[in-house]
């Protein structure tokens, strides 16, 4: 039989298998620049989800795309532009790192951020745009949405930093991308 078959469901495992110590610590707390991007994961009724994996990918704040290895074995200098989180009881996730420059003139810079949660079938893909930018209007991503979503894809500073919450399910639900070619 040649059917397709579904993909296999991630989780609950996340919180044993695949955090390590530092994961979130894109850069050390003490660096001048570093700034803290946090946020929840909520599940489709509001409940925080405490057993999730986020992951972000980033340039760094000149908006140089990392080609460093070594992410997993953080040395302290060497900024890779990845980190990966596992959220708390609470859903809460944090990760110490720098404020992303824009990769692209004229466009917004963004975080890219990955979850892993159980029940999904796959991981979900989003960015969470830097706020006070003007290339937010110009983007081409955020343009192609709907205006009241692309909230939804927006951080919002706060005195560390930046917080961003990830809503899995329902009215709030986060813009989540299909980013075609990805089949890992």
């Amino acid at each position: 039989m040649s059917a397709p078959t579904p993909g296999q469901t991630v989780g609950p495992f996340f919180g044993y298998a695949l955090p390590y110590g530092g994961g979130n610590l894109l850069v050390p707390r003490d660096r001048p620049d570093a700034i803290r991007l946090h946020g929840r994961v909520i599940d489709g009724a509001g409940e925080p989800v405490p057993d999730a994996l986020v992951e972000v990918w980033q340039p760094d704040n000149d908006g140089r795309v990392i080609r460093e290895a070594g992410s997993l074995r953080r040395d302290g200098r060497t900024f890779t532009g990845w980190g990966r989180a596992a959220t708390a009881a609470d859903g809460e996730y944090e990760f110490t790192t720098v404020e992303p420059g824009s990769a692209e003139p004229g466009r917004a810079a963004f975080f890219a951020i990955t979850v892993f949660a159980r029940g999904l079938l796959d991981r979900l893909f989003t960015r969470a745009y830097l706020p006070d930018q003007r290339s937010l209007a110009s983007d081409p991503l955020l343009a192609g949405l709907p205006e009241a979503r692309q909230a939804s894809l927006i951080a919002t500073r706060d005195a560390g930093g930046f917080r961003f919450d990830i809503v899995l399910q329902g009215t709030n639900e986060t813009v989540f991308l299909d980013l075609a070619g990805d089949r890992s």
